[in-house]
């Protein structure tokens, strides 16, 4: 028998339409009718775990609020994390599985930098969204690439701050004390760019190990250049054995940390010498202590939506983070696509919960947060003291 030309074109039709409404609206990678799924790429397990699965658990509590209330368009935010151990070795593998096997729409997450700029060459040739979350290396968005974001401090953007602040305050005599590690060159090195910027130099420029057991030579030196002030550039055992040793020979400058001793109160006790930190304000990328009213309803959403937490400043990096992507999905509408939602990043500005200022993005920066908050302690207590919008 032979098959009528009208009858097949017409089961073609029929057959083609049917595939056609199956296939969700968007054909995008990661994007169907009802979901978006999106990575985190990220220290999930070992010592470091804290910088990985802390933080996105801040952003989860986010995406689930989000659900919660529609989804994003109707859809429902998937978020799928990989381990990259803080290894660049591990960081490409995980990438890919996140890029290649769950084919998701955008990665959200980066903690530490080595392993972030190893997956970087993945991720651009994949064309793939990126929403940095904690990694600082400041070339991970500087050039600007025009899918690349992160709303975290860039590493050089807490040395100007330590050099602006000390200058706001009416500092006249600026020392520095640092580690000069890989760590400490990539925040030192920025800060004497700062230095000379302001048209200024350090009365004195000590260095110190990452894991010294006496700061005493370091502070007699410091005493001997009357430094009013000190910037350090110290993890926070190093911190901590300057502080110890400097007020023990009755030196007591200011001090101007970074935001490895940015939870002052925790900081001090550690040093454990009653009234040594007083003097002590640090750099911080957040703008509240997690203890802070102001974070308490994001307390509260953290520690029922994850049990095993202790909400701490991690939640609240991937809170901002979070608060930051969901608006850039809502603009870029329905249609959502990877240019729509790079284009809707491009230009856009945010307030977000826990930040002391918003969350800005324009076509030729991408290093989208520049408020640093500074902390101290008032009566015992740590609180904000201050606010330094960066600039270069």
């Amino acid at each position: 028998m032979k098959r009528s030309p009208f009858a097949a074109g017409t089961a073609a039709a029929v057959l083609a339409a049917a595939w056609m409404h199956a296939v969700p609206a968007s054909a995008e990678t990661g994007v169907t009718d009802d979901t978006i799924k999106i990575g985190a790429l990220g220290v999930l397990t070992g010592p470091n775990a804290k910088f990985g699965d802390t933080i996105y658990n801040g952003v989860e509590a986010v995406y689930k609020e989000a659900n919660a209330t529609g989804g994003i368009h109707g859809r429902m935010i998937e978020y799928v994390r990989e381990d990259d151990r803080c290894q660049a070795s591990e960081a490409v593998g995980a990438v890919k599985k996140l890029i290649h096997q769950h084919e998701v729409f955008m990665i959200h997450g980066g903690a530490c930098s080595n392993a972030s700029l190893a997956a970087k060459p993945e991720i651009v040739a994949a064309d793939v969204p990126w929403v940095i979350t904690a990694s600082t290396a400041s070339s991970l968005t500087d050039p600007v690439h025009p899918r690349i974001f992160t709303t975290m401090l860039a590493g050089w953007m807490e040395s100007y701050a330590q050099v602006q602040y000390a200058i706001d305050l009416g500092m006249e005599r600026i020392a520095i004390v640092a580690q000069h590690d890989n760590w400490g060159r990539s925040r030192y090195d920025p800060l004497i760019e700062a230095f000379k910027l302001h048209g200024i130099e350090p009365v004195a420029d000590e260095e110190i190990a990452p894991d010294p057991t006496d700061g005493t030579p370091q502070a007699l030196r410091l005493q001997a250049a009357q430094a009013d002030a000190v910037i350090l550039i110290l993890f926070p055992k190093a911190a901590a054995v300057i502080l110890r040793d400097a007020y023990k020979i009755g030196y007591k400058p200011f001090l101007i940390g970074g935001s490895t001793v940015g939870d002052v109160g925790v900081f001090a006790n550690n040093v454990g010498i009653p009234g040594a930190a007083d003097k002590l304000h640090a750099v911080s990328t957040i703008g509240y202590t997690a203890d802070d009213p102001a974070m308490a309803e994001w307390k509260a959403k953290v520690e029922a939506a994850f049990p095993n937490d202790t909400f701490n400043i991690y939640h609240m990096f991937g809170i901002a983070s979070g608060q930051f992507v969901v608006e850039a999905l809502k603009r870029a509408g329905r249609d959502l696509t990877r240019e729509s939602v790079s284009q809707a990043m491009n230009d856009l500005s945010v307030e977000t919960d826990p930040y002391a200022g918003p969350i800005t993005c324009t076509p030729t920066d991408h290093q989208c947060h520049n408020n640093a908050a500074w902390f101290g302690l008032v009566d015992g207590v740590t609180k904000r003291v201050g606010v330094t919008a960066v600039t270069r």
